[in-house]
C-alpha cells in the first residue's frame, strides 16, 4: 500500500546499528515512515519492535508517531538494491528524504590492508552509494518534476571528515569518504535544477561499533544519540554539509589548509 497518509517517507540504508539506527528513531518519533534497510534481518526487526513500542507509548500522551518498516537489503548487490528499490516504490511510493548512511570501516596499517580490504571499502562505502543512488533517482527526479508545491525530495550521503584530507591506517576508508563528499559537490546543482535537494554529512568521532575499532586516542567524541540529533537538526535546515562536533570539524578543516609538512607533522601522532 501507498504512503498516501500525508507523513513523509523517509529510506535509510545502513540502519541496523550506530548512527544510522539513532537517527531512524528520531525521525519516527516526528512521526515518518522509515523504510529501514541493512543486511541484519534480526537488528531490522529490532528497531522496527521498537517503534511499535514507542507509538504504543505515544497513544498515552497524544503524540505524534511514526512507524519503521524493516527491508533487508545489501548495498554490494545489485539485484538487492534493485529489488528492495522497487519495493519501496511499489509499496510505499517514492521516498522524501533518502539517508545513505551503510558504511564500512576496519582500521589497518600498509603492512595490513590487502587488496580485498579495499575493495571491500570501496564497493560498501561508495559504489553502495552509488548503486542507491542509480535505483532511486529516475523516480525521484519524475516526481520532483511533477510537483509544483510541497517539500523538495532530499539525498544524504553520510560520509566523514576522514575524507578531508588523509589519515594515518585510513587509506581506503578516507579515500571512499573523500569520494562521496566530491560526488556530492559535483551532483548539487544539477539536483537543485530539478527541485532536488542533497546533502552531505561529515560526522567526527562517533561512539559506535565501528569506532570502537580505533586504538587511538578520538578527541571530542560524541555519543551516538547526541550525533544523532545533530545531523537530524542539521537536516531540518537543508544545510548542504552537516557537520559535527563543531570543535573537532572546524580543527579538521583548517588542517587542510596546513602546509604539508605542518600536516603531516601533526597527522604522525595518529600512527
Amino acid at each position: 500500500m501507498k504512503n498516501d497518509d500525508g507523513k513523509p517517507l523517509v529510506w535509510i540504508t545502513g540502519a541496523s546499528s550506530g548512527l544510522g539506527y539513532a537517527v531512524a528513531t528520531l525521525y519516527a518519533k516526528d512521526g515518518a515512515t522509515i523504510v529501514a534497510s541493512a543486511r541484519s534481518q534480526t537488528k531490522l526487526a529490532n528497531l522496527a519492535n521498537l517503534a511499535v513500542q514507542t507509538e504504543a507509548d505515544a497513544v498515552a500522551d497524544r503524540s505524534l508517531q511514526g512507524s519503521i518498516v524493516p527491508l533487508p537489503m545489501d548495498v554490494t548487490d545489485d539485484d538487492s538494491v534493485t529489488s528492495g528499490v522497487k519495493t519501496i516504490l511499489d509499496n510505499y511510493g517514492v521516498p522524501d528524504t533518502i539517508i545513505l548512511n551503510a558504511g564500512y570501516y576496519d582500521p589497518c596499517s600498509l603492512d595490513e590492508v590487502t587488496l580485498e580490504h579495499f575493495e571491500k571499502t570501496i564497493d560498501v562505502n561508495y559504489r553502495g552509494v552509488v548503486r542507491c543512488l542509480l535505483a532511486v533517482l529516475p523516480a525521484l527526479r519524475a516526481n520532483s518534476l511533477s510537483k509544483l508545491d510541497g517539500p523538495r525530495p532530499h539525498i544524504v550521503i553520510v560520509s566523514s571528515v576522514a575524507g578531508y584530507s588523509g589519515l594515518p591506517r585510513a587509506a581506503a576508508y578516507g579515500s571512499t569518504k573523500a569520494a562521496l563528499t566530491n560526488l556530492a559537490e559535483s551532483m548539487k546543482h544539477e539536483l537543485n535544477s530539478v527541485g532536488i535537494d542533497i546533502s552531505v554529512v561529515n560526522p567526527g568521532f562517533v561512539k559506535t561499533p565501528l569506532t570502537d575499532l580505533n586504538e587511538f586516542p578520538m578527541p571530542f567524541i560524541m555519543e551516538v544519540e547526541d550525533a544523532a540529533l545533530a545531523m537530524y537538526t542539521g537536516l531540518a535546515k537543508r544545510q548542504f554539509e552537516v557537520t559535527f562536533p563543531k570543535r573537532f570539524t572546524w580543527i579538521m578543516k583548517f588542517m587542510r589548509i596546513l602546509p604539508y609538512p605542518v600536516y603531516f607533522m601533526a597527522t604522525r601522532k595518529l600512527l
